[in-house]
């Protein structure tokens, strides 16, 4: 992903989930859940203080944006505390986390993405209801740059870039692909491109390109916090 960016909005956190629902506090919304920790994270590797520790995230990232979580399940504790699962961002993909529901504010996601590697196709679907939003056709990552597979990944950010090569408008996901020295560590976007004919390729370092105008609807249809899964 791109080094140079224009950030949206600040704001567009306060987009994650358009939908109603719950605090996270010692409520329970409906999962998947994303929103923004209240607090520096700990997570472990069970819903308990004297878990292992499985990551820490900081309560802003690099850029000064809020942090996001996405949060897929809810347990108690020993002490009946609530705990939430989180989807962890970062290296090794797929990992995953409990954090207690009162150091996060969460709300049930809307949307999810799902990206079809096979198929060179994304689809935009409402959670509740599997309603197709947006389907399109993508680029995904050239032999020996896969586009990582998994579920469960999320937006975690979302931008105007600077450079052309990146199109009209890109969203940061929590996966990162096989590269460390590619810009931004090797985190994998979902962006726009200025070279449309190689759409329905395997050509990208990780990233996954659809059309400016596909990058533009997802600009309303996936705000931060929006799950996203890439299968075969």
């Amino acid at each position: 992903m791109p080094v140079r960016r224009l950030v949206v909005v600040a704001l567009l956190v306060a987009m994650v989930v358009p939908a109603a629902g719950s605090a996270g506090g010692a409520g329970s919304p409906r999962f998947p859940a994303a929103g923004e920790p209240l607090r520096p994270l700990i997570a472990r590797a069970h819903p308990t203080t004297s878990a292992r520790v499985v990551r820490t995230l900081p309560r802003f990232r690099r850029d000064g944006q809020f942090q996001i979580v996405l949060a897929l399940a809810m347990r108690r504790g020993p002490d009946r505390a609530p705990w939430y699962l989180l989807s962890l961002p970062g290296r090794p993909n797929g990992a995953r986390g409990w954090v207690p529901a009162d150091a996060v504010d969460v709300r049930p996601v809307r949307n999810r993405i799902t990206v079809l590697i096979g198929q060179r196709r994304l689809e935009v679907r409402r959670v509740t209801s599997g309603k197709l939003l947006l389907h399109a056709l993508v680029a995904v990552g050239a032999v020996g740059a896969e586009t990582p597979r998994g579920r469960n990944f999320y937006v975690d950010s979302a931008f105007v870039p600077t450079d052309p090569f990146y199109g009209a408008f890109a969203l940061e996901t929590s996966a990162y692909s096989k590269l460390t020295d590619w810009p931004d560590n090797g985190v994998v976007g979902i962006h726009g491109t200025n070279r449309p004919e190689l759409l329905g390729e395997a050509v990208s370092h990780g990233c996954i390109r659809v059309s400016n105008d596909v990058a533009r609807r997802l600009r309303r249809l996936a705000p931060l916090g929006t799950p996203i899964d890439i299968f075969d």
